[in-house]
């Protein structure tokens, strides 16, 4: 009797396992379907505009391909943005914050996040000749040397100190989110280190699967009056490179993560 009981037991924690694992996946693409921007108050105006800037953003983070950012077709679809629209809410970003005199509550700036219905999502998809990429995406570990306008290169890593290299890891971070793809950086001990995995210790924490190594440098140059970035990804035998000049450290890392998500998905060669 107690064997069975004992039985019954570790399979109904297994059980409970699969379910929990299975909600964890759900949740993960559930999120591919979901998008935030700053809107000014909740007007519907703003919210209209915020409704049209998070469907390009969830079109591109459900494909892996960049490319639909400021396409035509994309521009005409979001006219009608909120129709695909599931549910939406607002965080006002001047929470506990009096209202000045001159400040209507519709004025305050808003973190609008919106949820997009999927199967609209994926007609929408179709109607631009995409395919919506719901497997289990790769980790990406960014190993990147950045050459500071003043001061030595450095290897960005999870654990560097220093405000600026708090920036970049937030601003990576970010910009991985926004299309919907797995980061880690190296810690910096172990920078150098050839594996991936090995370099972020996602091993020894048993965080396993599949890894993807996006290699970059990040530099600047007064010429280009901005950062040059270069990128490099190699999946299934083949290197993909590209780069981007003359931006900001934000855009630098949107244009790394955006090329990482496109041939990762199978759309083919960054930009």
């Amino acid at each position: 009797m107690l064997r069975t009981k004992s039985f019954c037991f570790v399979v109904w924690i297994m059980a409970l396992m699969a379910l929990g694992a299975g909600a964890a996946r759900a949740a993960r693409i559930d999120d591919l379907y979901r998008a935030q921007v700053v809107v000014s108050g909740r007007g519907e105006a703003n919210r209209a505009t915020g409704f049209a800037q998070c469907l390009e953003d969830v079109l591109v983070k459900v494909s892996g391909d960049p490319r639909l950012i400021g396409d035509p077709r994309v521009t005409a679809i979001a006219g009608k943005a909120g129709s695909m629209v599931a549910a939406f809410t607002y965080r006002d970003r001047l929470s506990g914050v009096p209202i000045h005199d001159e400040q209507g509550s519709y004025d305050r700036p808003h973190d609008l996040t919106v949820d997009f219905d999927p199967i609209k999502i994926d007609a929408a998809l179709e109607h631009l000749g995409r395919e919506p990429w719901l497997s289990q995406r790769p980790r990406v570990v960014v190993v990147l040397k950045v050459t500071p306008r003043k001061g030595a290169p450095f290897m960005l890593s999870s654990d560097s100190g220093g405000a600026s290299d708090a920036d970049m890891r937030f601003s990576l971070a970010a910009a991985a989110a926004r299309v919907g793809m797995p980061m880690e950086l190296p810690l910096q001990a172990n920078a150098g280190k050839s594996d991936p995995k090995a370099a972020t210790g996602s091993v020894a924490a048993g965080n396993d699967g599949e890894v993807a190594e996006l290699s970059g440098t990040l530099a600047w140059s007064d010429e280009a009056k901005g950062w040059i970035a270069d990128w490099r990804i190699k999946t299934e035998g083949r290197d993909y490179l590209w780069q981007v000049r003359g931006v900001g450290f934000d855009e630098a890392f949107r244009n790394g993560m955006r090329g990482a998500a496109q041939v990762l998905s199978g759309n083919g060669q960054p930009a």
